[in-house]
């Protein structure tokens, strides 16, 4: 129970605002492109497998690329703006901020 409150607790000190991001997997060959108001709390259920679906399914658990925005619905029309974007424009705008495709997660 301790250990599941200081989680919490941790994704509580997160800025005000939302995030777009970027999800792969290890062989980096499938995007998943998403928004949410927590980027802590959001890759903790996408690393431990909690969200089924698309990531789940797939094993989509490296965080490559986020933008931060000033509220939700910002982000989910720019996650939108990118999902409709080629694979090239992605693979672009993830290596401009990310070119070795490293996993950002540790960093947040």
């Amino acid at each position: 129970m301790k250990f599941l409150k200081a989680i919490v607790s941790s994704f509580a000190m997160e800025p005000k605002g939302a995030y777009v991001y970027i999800l792969t997997n290890d062989r980096g060959n499938v995007f998943y492109i998403g928004s949410t108001e927590s980027i802590k709390e959001r890759m903790y259920f996408h690393r431990q497998r909690l969200i089924p679906g698309f990531t789940k399914k797939y094993n989509v658990t490296q965080l490559v690329y986020f933008e931060m925005l000033p509220d939700l619905e910002t982000a989910q029309l720019r996650e939108k703006y990118l999902k409709g974007k080629t694979r090239k424009k992605k693979n672009l705008l993830v290596e401009a901020m990310n070119p070795s495709y490293k996993d950002l997660t540790p960093s947040l």
